[in-house]
């Protein structure tokens, strides 16, 4: 098993009653503010350590005020000053730069979210993840760009992640038994996102406003696009192979537009355990924060009498063979995870910027992994020299722009 189940490390739990410190990395954005929400509504539980975050000061500040933080950490160093300027007079520390938000990961906390999306959040994570605490984890490209750098080092340290993606979390409250060798196969439910039902037309048309509007989920401009390109659920199938130890063939995706169900495991004995719960990310948050306790939440509670009906389908690799790109990557191993990612970072900056397609992002991709092939990585170095390679062929194969 190469991730030590976090229902058997509750050597790193806290005990009922007592002063959990936590470390927020990436607290501006969705899961950020969501995560700050939740301890918010609970100051006598938890004592907030560092906060960290792109470079919206103001929401960090007020974040940091709020919570009384000991350090908050802006990531983009020109902005430093407005920073500290917020928080004269508070007795918070206030640092920036991209060594600043390393060394807050590696502050002590109990636990830690690790929520900076893509391959910018990798060193921070691990940083965390060397204290041997506790990491929630919402940044998947940790695993999908760094898998064996990063589980390599959660078994060096005697870390324990928790996965946030609700997909993950249900998956790992379906394996609460611990009965691991009887899995035959696990499932990963999508929404779809919102060209589902479109025509390869419509989607070779389609706007980045449109691709925005997530039928289910409030999500971050990146995660949407992925959650539309399905992309994001290819990238959570290679994350599902790491954390849970499986072959790629053993998760399975259904399309499921409700987004009531978000993960089931398929047990040899023809048992099938899932997770409901209603489309709303602090449920998961909560759950690896109050872990192995449960604490209450404002989310919506589920009403299957209301919902009346689940669908499931197969997702179709033609209209969107993003999952189909990821899947192949799992199977090259090697640095083809990483590859993958770095490319498709790049295009979906583009089709936001209009500079490419709907439909150029999964292209993209692949052209990108048939440039560079699958050199080998050994260290979170060979990850980002990767990384950055991949970026170039993806900046240097861009299709011109659309009209």
């Amino acid at each position: 098993m190469n991730v030590p189940h976090p229902y058997a490390a509750a050597s790193v739990a806290a005990s009922s009653g007592s002063l959990r410190s936590v470390t927020v990395l990436g607290s501006t954005g969705s899961v950020g503010t969501q995560t700050i929400e939740l301890l918010a509504a609970d100051p006598e539980r938890f004592r907030v350590e560092a906060l960290v975050a792109g470079r919206n000061v103001a929401l960090l500040a007020q974040q940091a005020i709020m919570l009384s933080a000991k350090c908050a950490v802006v990531s983009d160093p020109q902005h430093y000053d407005a920073l500290r300027d917020a928080l004269a007079g508070t007795g918070i520390e206030a640092a920036a730069g991209p060594a600043a938000v390393v060394e807050a990961a590696a502050r002590p906390a109990d636990w830690t979210m690790a929520a900076i999306t893509g391959a910018a959040g990798l060193a921070a994570t691990l940083a965390a993840v060397r204290r041997g605490k506790s990491v929630a984890l919402a940044n998947k490209e940790a695993l999908v760009c760094a898998g064996d750098v990063m589980l390599r080092a959660v078994r060096d340290a005697g870390a324990t992640l928790l996965p946030v993606d609700s997909e993950h979390n249900a998956i790992f409250q379906s394996m609460a038994d611990g009965n691991r060798g009887a899995i035959e196969k696990i499932i990963l439910t999508a929404s779809g996102g919102p060209f589902r039902t479109a025509s390869i037309e419509q989607m070779r048309a389609a706007t980045p406003e449109a691709a925005l509007r997530h039928p289910v989920w409030s999500m971050g401009a990146k995660i949407s696009i992925d959650s539309a390109t399905l992309m994001n659920k290819g990238l959570e199938v290679i994350e599902a192979a790491r954390l849970f130890d499986l072959r790629e063939d053993q998760i399975e995706v259904l399309v499921h537009p409700q987004s009531v169900i978000h993960g089931m495991v398929c047990y040899q004995d023809g048992s099938v355990l899932s997770q409901l719960g209603s489309p709303d990310m602090r449920i998961p948050i909560a759950h690896t924060l109050a872990w192995p306790e449960r604490i209450a939440t404002a989310s919506p509670r589920l009403d299957l009498a209301q919902v009346a009906r689940l669908e499931f389908g197969a997702p179709d690799t033609q209209r969107f063979p993003a999952l189909r790109l990821a899947r192949e990557a799992l199977q090259a191993g090697g640095g083809a995870p990483t590859i993958l990612n770095a490319a498709n970072e790049v295009a979906v900056e583009a089709f936001l910027a209009k500079r490419i397609g709907f439909l150029d992002i999964a292209d993209l991709v692949e052209r990108v992994l048939k440039d560079i092939g699958n050199p080998t990585v050994a260290n979170l170095d060979d990850v980002l020299a990767l990384d950055s390679a991949a970026r170039r062929s993806a900046h240097a194969l861009m299709p011109a722009r659309v009209a």
